[in-house]
């Protein structure tokens, strides 16, 4: 192709995202009143800088409260142009790590890379136009590399043989695997879109579901009679994991999170659909979460079982399970910390879920204990410990059970993000590190040698990490066998920690605590 063809199709696939629903903020014209896109306050200098159109509806409209964040040249860091000096931060790595880079600012280049908007910078970088759009009521896909994220205009999906009634496998790829049930109005790259299936798995890629992508004759969404259902709501496609477990359906939530970034769009005003072409429920105990990201529930595929789907603007998510992924199959750079992707993440959640920050308190320090209460990893001295922190002066101590019949997670958070030290067992309850504030402290008592897992996910958010020492001063009750190894395991014990021990490492985390910078600048600023 020409310079002046591939020219065209730069341009009217960027008129194609511009002119999407996805776009948020892109103002018709006709008036210029702002529209709020629902963000933590923080994060306004930010969206501004990759959102003109909406920052310019903010200066012309007097009831705007975000004119002071206008002109702060702020970015992200995938965005064209930004410089690192206009990063929210960059990761702090304090000592290099041999064989992974050869200097400190290699090494955070990488750790900004696996962990932080390097991501997603390179995964921009990789997009690529699949299926070509000649018109603007044409159809495009585009996807990063091996087909990991994709988006979508004027998509067809034929739903008529899903037979979801009758299908137990949820990510079953048989019903996609043949040309005609998904494709839309354009010229495919076939053999690029063949060449991607490195990363072919369930939740990994979308390599299985669009790799038999069609050019149809008609084109979707404007030749209605071709469609049962045409959807022009803005709709992302999620493969979802474990819904029961937090760590890994958090995994969801960070790459939704991401891919709306990708995006340039937080709206709630959209679809979710969960890719699932299985007749099972889906248990989620963290159902409260989607509300963060849409204003409705989500759907499932299988409501669409039997039908012909028209969308107009469609987005398929990055994927929970991906190779190199965020934050599970991560292989982390070590001594590195601090990811702004994450801490954005966290702020976005806490934002749009209503949960507030009450300190830190000049004079106390929260620590919070979750007790988990299930077949193992529980503390069975778990009375003495707190008995033992109840007697540390200046501290106040909360002992918690997360239970979802119970507790909402926004009430769970509103609890975690109060907490100054937080302490459990290993377990996917420590996920909420992720929400704690900067100055917190995690402690991990037994990582049940599972060691880089939630150490891993610490440096990632930024907090301070800590876990027992010395293994003479713990026990391990009631053994059981792995179910699967038919052996002892860790995992599947309790254990008794010594008490003084316990004592040592708390006065540690303790003044970690009061030394940070973020918890002692607002008790400075009240002193002068």
């Amino acid at each position: 192709m020409s310079n002046m063809g591939m020219e065209s199709v730069w341009l009217l696939c960027v008129a194609f995202y511009v002119g999407s629903a996805f776009s948020q903020g892109v103002s018709d014209g006709s008036s210029r009143k702002f529209n709020d896109p629902n963000l933590p306050p923080s994060q306004y200098p930010f969206f501004f800088q990759s959102h003109p159109e909406m920052a310019e509806d903010c200066r012309l409209d007097e009831s705007c409260p975000y004119k002071a964040d206008l002109d702060q040249a702020r970015c992200w860091g995938y965005e064209e142009g930004c410089l690192v000096s206009q990063y929210p931060n960059f990761p702090v790595c304090t000592e290099l790590a041999i064989g992974w880079a050869k200097d400190i600012e290699e090494q955070q280049e990488l750790f900004w890379t696996q962990a932080d908007f390097g991501f997603i910078k390179h995964t921009i970088e990789t997009m690529k136009v699949i299926c070509e759009p000649k018109s603007e009521d044409d159809s495009l896909l585009e996807c990063s590399e091996l087909i990991r994220h994709c988006r979508a205009k004027n998509l067809y999906l034929d739903l008529r043989k899903l037979e979801s009634a009758h299908n137990r496998k949820r990510f079953s790829v048989e019903a996609f695997n043949k040309p005609g049930v998904v494709g839309g109005h354009c010229k495919l790259d076939r053999d690029y879109l063949k060449s991607q299936s490195k990363h072919f798995s369930e939740l990994q890629s979308w390599y299985g579901e669009l790799n038999e992508y069609t050019e149809t004759v008609f084109k979707p969404v404007k030749h209605k009679r071709k469609c049962d259902l045409v959807i022009t709501r803005p709709t992302i496609f999620m493969k979802f994991d474990s819904g029961v477990n937090m760590y890994h359906h958090f995994c969801d939530f960070i790459n939704l999170y991401m891919s709306q970034h990708i995006n340039g769009s937080f709206s709630q005003d959209i679809n979710i659909v969960m890719w699932d072409s299985s007749n099972m429920v889906y248990g989620d105990l963290f159902f409260d979460m989607w509300s963060v990201f849409t204003d409705t529930h989500f759907l499932h595929l299988k409501d669409w079982d039997g039908k012909r789907i028209c969308i107009a603007d469609g987005v398929f998510s990055l994927l929970p399970r991906m190779q190199r992924g965020m934050f599970y199959n991560m292989p982390l750079v070590p001594h590195c910390q601090g990811s702004s992707l994450m801490r954005a993440f966290s702020q976005h959640v806490l934002h749009r879920l209503g949960v507030t920050q009450e300190g830190p308190k000049k004079d106390k320090i929260r620590i919070t204990l979750l007790d988990r209460q299930t077949k193992h990893r529980n503390i069975v001295n778990q009375n003495e410990l707190v008995e033992e922190l109840q007697n540390m002066p200046g501290v106040e101590v909360n002992v918690v059970v997360y239970h979802w019949r119970n507790m909402k997670i926004a009430d769970q958070l509103q609890i975690t993000h109060n907490s100054d030290i937080f302490i459990g067992m290993h377990g996917a309850g420590l996920t909420h590190l992720l929400f704690l504030p900067d100055w917190a402290v995690i402690f991990e008592i037994s990582n049940c040698e599972d060691e880089n897992c939630y150490k891993h996910l610490a440096a990632i958010r930024g907090v301070k990490y800590m876990t027992w020492e010395d293994n003479d001063l713990v026990q391990k009750h009631n053994e059981i066998d792995h179910p699967a190894l038919g052996k002892p395991h860790p995992k599947f014990c309790d254990y008794k920690f010594d008490v003084p021990e316990f004592r040592r490492l708390i006065l540690q985390a303790v003044a970690h605590v009061r030394d940070h910078k973020a918890y002692r600048q607002p008790h400075e600023k009240d002193e002068l």
